[in-house]
């Protein structure tokens, strides 16, 4: 049975409007990834948006639990249920129907489409709730049906929002199986698992620990486990022994040929789990990197190939497991297929990197674990994370098998230090999280209109201002700023990487940049005549649209140009387009090399020769896939798309403004090429008026340089200026070795001791020099630079240590250093306490050497 399915087909089959899964990143600036069915309707619930035409919805969501508030990952792989990716299924009602539906559909789906055994079945309620006891009563035996507090049956938002009792449904896997003293309807064993929340929304709490008000339209949201479902479907006690796991562990047991036990399996587990939430990030556009979500991914990625190394694996193997995947999944989510070549290529170049340091990082953890008692060392936990890239999670599991605790504050502290990487910034995407009143804005006018592909010039009216708050006004001022909605506007706001149209309100306003919120269109505006609620405007975009549609039209042909150039592996994964420039970033595993580039640049130039029309056409989504339109994963897109083409040259889903013909863009010309993270490059450009400029800007750099070297033949004077360097060099050289200094050395005890300064030459050589000259040597050089000083300590044939010495004597200049005992170096910025530390430097060797 396709559990996934059947599920989707009931609930169309009961008025629900089925909605494809939104992407793993979403569409909330709170979030770090959708991890739960409802955060696509979160806008809807939280009534920041008017209820859709049907208010009844489906889906299933896929999500993932690896980060913030909601992580999964200490357990995964330790327990039969724990995902960082899994997939919900739900049912919503935006205050259609309420607890007696919700309650029915659910007792149906789960006996007459699942066909559970009723005998196996039981039911929580909130202990309050009255209402929904007796609703169940007509399904269910009232013994198996229990009541019981806030912490397992009662559901918030947050503080404030949306929040209502819910119901838990429960599926008994059988005392044969699970018979431990948590195994009881409502303990904490797995014999009784929850498979299905019913949520009711029937409250809202204005303000932190305020007062419940039962909203005037309640509603529903519930959440059902797919990998739970399709477990106790197959007879699995497992999610892991199913369908949905199996063939990924069976496929690790193959390469590594050691059989699976689920009592030891746990590596097993981690490595399935692992390989869905890295493939599924990975197809959606989100890279490995140093930050935020990018990190969260590098950390999962890593957490499983430290586990594969527990079961022997000593190279790349993740990547080995993608078509696997592929085939479990491939079919509902098509675009993993498509982009399983650039994953895999992603991932194996992820391992490499990890398995060069593993070794050396988990021998070092090793060697700490000899010095632990109780608390491991944060400044080698630091270490681990900082030298040999293990995430401190992957520390702290490692820690707890062996049931140790980290000395966390003292991790931070470097971690702070250091700026950690791990906590840098991220934003989400989508709209920005505002508060404001969009919801009346949409009640009152609906969307606005925009015509911004066929004029740049508009009469229009303005149906609403709002302040720098997003909070409506009747008016503004001159010199005030704020936001206004005309009703039909031709101003292009940010969307798909381009930038906002600015331009003005004619004789009222500046306009200083365009927004989208909620699918209202926003303008930016500085008042320059007092502005009111109602009055007719001439809307005028500014002549910069002109060098957007250029460098918008230049992108698409480039990412054309990179398919052929370098391979269909090619996936955007990002891009910005202004009036003076263009950027883009694109997955690929190496850097592009000069060739490349200049063939790139070189055919995107022909096709703007070619002098190709722009052609537009609305089509039904479906249609414009079967095209072979190119569309942005994470972008989200109505039942009818904007399809942009230039020839066979170039397809693509885009919302955005063009140009007419190829030829307007003028010329092309890549300005840098450069690395994003891990497996994304990118590219910048300029065309247009940004090209000329940029070509004037190259000229005039020529003639200066001409002008510098004194020759019309630029790489001639060039060629002459190193021959001059390379003669000047030879020359120092010489007077460096004819000023050699000649330094004696004490004896002291059978060593030959030199504490001195060297003028000039490299005090590391000479060193060198008289370890050469001398059996026994301890020897401490200075030399000043400018304000500072170099020191150099060599020991040789005897028991002192240079890396002591110089960390007693670098302290007095100012400075600090270290190393290894036969040498040592070190760097100070005090240079009048010379004199002291030259003495403090032949005290400390002789006593060293008594």
């Amino acid at each position: 049975m396709n559990v996934r399915e059947e599920f989707l087909k009931f609930f169309e089959s009961k008025n629900h409007t089925r909605v494809a899964s939104a992407p793993l990143v979403p569409d909330d600036a709170t979030l770090l990834f959708n991890n739960a069915g409802m955060v696509p309707f979160k806008s809807i619930f939280t009534g920041e948006v008017p209820r859709p035409k049907n208010p009844r919805a489906t889906s299933c969501q896929t999500c993932i639990r690896a980060g913030g508030k909601h992580n999964d990952l200490e357990n995964v792989g330790h327990t039969a249920r724990h995902h960082t990716f899994f997939e919900m299924l739900g049912n919503f009602s935006f205050g259609d129907y309420f607890k007696e539906d919700a309650i029915a559909y659910a007792w149906e789906f789960i006996t007459q489409v699942l066909h559970l055994d009723k005998d196996k079945l039981w039911v929580t309620v909130h202990e309050s709730d009255d209402e929904a006891e007796e609703l169940w009563k007509r399904h269910i035996a009232a013994d198996r049906i229990m009541r019981l507090g806030d912490k397992d049956n009662f559901w918030a938002m947050g503080d404030t929002g949306p929040c209502g009792p819910c119901s838990e449904i429960f599926y008994d896997q059988g005392a044969e199986h699970f018979d431990g003293p948590e195994d009881y309807m409502g303990g904490e064993g797995d014999r009784f698992l929850e498979i299905w929340n019913l949520v009711f929304m029937q409250y809202e709490v204005k303000e932190p620990g305020g007062e419940r008000i039962p909203l005037e339209k309640p509603s529903i949201d519930t959440g059902m486990g797919l990998e739970r479902v399709v477990a106790i479907k197959e007879g699995a006690l497992s999610n892991y022994g199913s369908s949905l796991f199996m063939p990924i562990i069976r496929k690790v047991e193959d390469m590594i040929g050691k059989e699976y036990v689920y009592a030891s399996g746990a590596s097993y587990r981690v490595i399935a789990d692992h390989i869905r939430t890295a493939v599924f990030l990975l197809a959606q556009g989100v890279n490995f990197s140093n930050e935020g979500r990018g990190y969260v991914l590098r950390r999962i990625l890593r957490r499983a190939v430290r586990h594969g190394y527990l079961l022997g694996f000593r190279e790349p193997f993740m990547h080995k497991l993608v078509d696997t995947l592929v085939d479990i999944m491939g079919d509902e989510y098509d675009y993993l297929g498509k982009k399983a070549p650039a994953v895999k290529e992603q991932i194996e170049l992820e391992e490499a990197r990890f398995f060069k340091t593993i070794e050396s990082g988990i021998a070092l953890f090793n060697m700490e674990l000899q010095n632990t008692k109780d608390v491991f060392s944060g400044e080698v936990a630091f270490k681990l994370y900082d030298t040999y890239g293990f995430p401190l999670d992957l520390t702290e599991d490692m820690l707890r098998e062996k049931s140790l605790k980290l000395d966390s504050a003292k991790f931070e502290v470097l971690m702070q230090e250091q700026k950690s990487r791990a906590k840098a910034a991220w934003k989400g995407s989508g709209d920005d999280a505002v508060h404001g009143d969009f919801k009346e804005l949409l009640e009152a006018f609906g969307t606005n209109e925009f015509v911004g592909y066929e004029t740049t010039h508009h009469a229009s009216k303005v149906l609403a201002l709002l302040d720098e708050n997003f909070k409506r006004i009747d008016a503004l001022d001159i010199g005030q700023t704020g936001w206004v909605m005309l009703d039909v506007t031709p101003f292009y706001a940010e969307s798909g990487g381009q930038c906002g149209d600015r331009g003005e309100l004619q004789c009222r306003a500046k306009v200083l940049d365009t927004k989208k919120f909620f699918d209202i269109n926003l303008s930016k505006i500085e008042v320059t005549s007092s502005i009111k609620i109602g009055i007719n405007v001439d809307a005028i975009v500014d002549i910069s649209r002109n060098e957007i549609t250029k460098h918008h039209s230049a992108t698409h042909l480039l990412h054309a140009v990179l398919f052929d150039v370098l391979g269909d592996h090619i996936s955007q994964a990002g891009s910005l387009v202004e009036a003076d420039r263009l950027r883009f970033d694109f997955s690929h595993p190496k850097a592009v090399s000069e060739a490349e580039l200049s063939e790139i640049e070189e055919r995107v130039n022909v096709e703007i020769m070619r002098a190709i029309p722009a052609k537009t056409e609305v089509m039904n989504i479906e249609e414009a896939k079967k095209s072979g339109a190119k569309a942005q994963f994470g972008e989200k897109y109505g039942d009818e798309v904007r399809v942009v083409s230039f020839a066979d040259t170039s397809v693509e889903f885009c919302g955005g403004v063009h140009v007419e013909n190829t030829a307007n863009i003028g010329n092309f010309i890549i300005t840098k090429e450069s690395g994003v993270s891990a497996g994304v490059r990118r590219i910048e450009a300029v065309c247009g008026n940004a090209a000329y400029r940029y070509f004037n800007e190259q000229r005039a750099l020529l003639k200066e340089a001409q002008s510098e070297v004194k020759n019309l033949d630029l790489i001639a004077g060039i060629h002459r200026l190193k021959s001059n360097i390379n003669e000047l060099k030879s020359e120092l050289k010489e007077a460096q070795s004819a000023a050699k200094v000649e330094i004696k050395a004490e004896d002291i005890n059978g060593v030959a001791v030199v504490v001195n300064e060297l003028p000039n030459g490299d005090i590391k050589e000479k060193i060198d020099e008289l370890k050469n000259q001398n059996e026994k040597l301890c020897a401490m050089l200075f030399q000043v630079k400018g304000d500072k000083v170099l020191i150099a300590a060599g020991v040789k044939g005897c028991d002192a240590k240079a890396g002591d010495w110089i960390k007693k004597i670098a302290p007095i200049l100012g400075g600090g250093g270290g190393g290894r005992p036969d040498f040592a170096q070190a760097g100070g910025k005090d240079k009048t306490k010379l004199p002291e530390a030259k003495v403090e430097a032949m005290n400390f060797i002789k006593e060293a050497l008594a």
